[in-house]
């Protein structure tokens, strides 16, 4: 029997979270695990008079890649990945992998040189969606993979992710709206507004957003979203901060990390796992080692902890940075190969102060 949430994800990938116009070009790229969700997908965007195209992945070819590719296929780029950066209108991207460590093995520096390779096609997305001439949103399909990563049932995690998206409410559209505008409320208070400092057990940062724009995370991106982001200026950032939830990229679990801030840059970084990857990436290129985003997640219906960045970014009381790329339409000007997010916690005996008034404090935002 079909799972009618599923179809509710699907009508609400299309039709709100990239709203799929008839005539548009929508690319729908998979892991293979999500094909019940392609397929709603795909019939929805029919419905919707767009025209879809399916790319499947499979981590096992990307682990093939890593370990036998050469240098010149690894800084290749592909004439249809080119092709999909100048020319899609939009895309909807499901991850459902069987194997959320296949890439812990590889060679990080293989990784490296084909990130950077692939740099010219995220910075055309990223442009083209600051110009609003590109929609996509980033989706995960409920798979073992992933459940056993979240310390949950495949059941469990099924509840868990539809109710993190909203699919299990009459209205899921509805729902989202409702966050815009409370969410909207938070980034027009902060509009004009100049100097962030946040304290707590892990963290003393301070930071400047003048000039900068924050942005109302409502779902048309990340598939679950909820928070409010920005690029903070880059070379202000002062302070330290450490991180109790491990930070996953590229198949590493990286644990126990710390940073220390001086002029926007991370002047020294620690982990107590997986340190020598973790400044690997910070060295991939002069960026990486300053601020793209600074937000604070939103979604109070994710409380726990999955390993998995779509959803832990977003645990409402939590703040998260990322290292690396900024996005344009924030006012960032870091540019990088790399973006990667640390999350902190900010549930107890933590403050965000916003040019000298109470802004957030133990999860909660303070402002009327």
């Amino acid at each position: 029997m079909s799972d009618p949430r599923i179809d509710g994800l699907a009508r609400l990938l299309v039709n709100y979270c990239v709203s799929a116009r008839p005539g548009d070009w929508v690319a729908i790229q998979s892991d293979l695990a999500a094909q019940p969700l392609v397929e709603r997908i795909y019939a929805s965007l029919l419905e919707a008079g767009a025209h879809p195209t399916v790319l499947y992945r499979d981590e096992t070819l990307e682990e093939v890649f890593y370990r036998q590719a050469g240098e010149p296929q690894l800084r290749w780029l592909s004439p249809l990945d080119a092709l999909m950066a100048e020319r899609v209108d939009a895309r909807i991207v499901v991850r459902a992998p069987s194997n959320t460590r296949a890439l812990t093995g590889v060679d990080p520096q293989a990784q490296r040189l084909h990130q950077q390779a692939q740099k010219p096609l995220l910075d055309h997305y990223r442009r083209r969606s600051a110009e609003g001439a590109h929609r996509w949103v980033l989706t995960n399909f409920p798979c073992p993979a992933l459940a056993q990563e979240a310390d949950m049932s495949l059941r469990e995690f099924e509840a868990f992710v539809y109710a993190a998206t909203f699919v299990d409410q009459p209205d899921p559209i509805a729902a989202w709206q409702a966050m815009h505008d409370r969410q909207q409320r938070l980034v027009d208070w902060l509009a004009g507004k100049s100097e962030v400092i946040v304290h707590g057990p892990d963290v003393d940062l301070r930071l400047s957003i003048a000039g900068r724009t924050f942005i109302n995370s409502d779902g048309k991106r990340n598939m679950p979203s909820g928070e409010i982001f920005t690029g903070p200026v880059e070379e202000s950032v002062e302070g330290w901060i450490r991180f109790r939830y491990p930070a996953i990229r590229g198949g590493r679990e990286v644990e126990g990390v710390e940073f220390t801030f001086a002029q926007g840059r991370v002047a020294s970084a620690k982990a107590a796992k997986n340190e020598a990857y973790l400044l690997s990436q910070l060295d991939s290129d002069p960026g990486a080692r300053y601020l793209g985003e600074f937000a604070i997640g939103t979604n109070d219906r994710i409380q726990r902890f999955t390993k998995n960045i779509l959803f832990d970014e977003k645990i409402g009381g939590t703040i998260h940075i990322a290292l690396g790329a900024g996005y344009p339409e924030t006012g960032s000007r870091n540019d990088s190969s790399i973006h990667w997010d640390f999350i902190c916690d900010m549930r107890r005996d933590s403050e965000i102060w916003v040019d000298g008034e109470l802004f957030y404090k133990d999860g909660r935002f303070m402002i009327a």
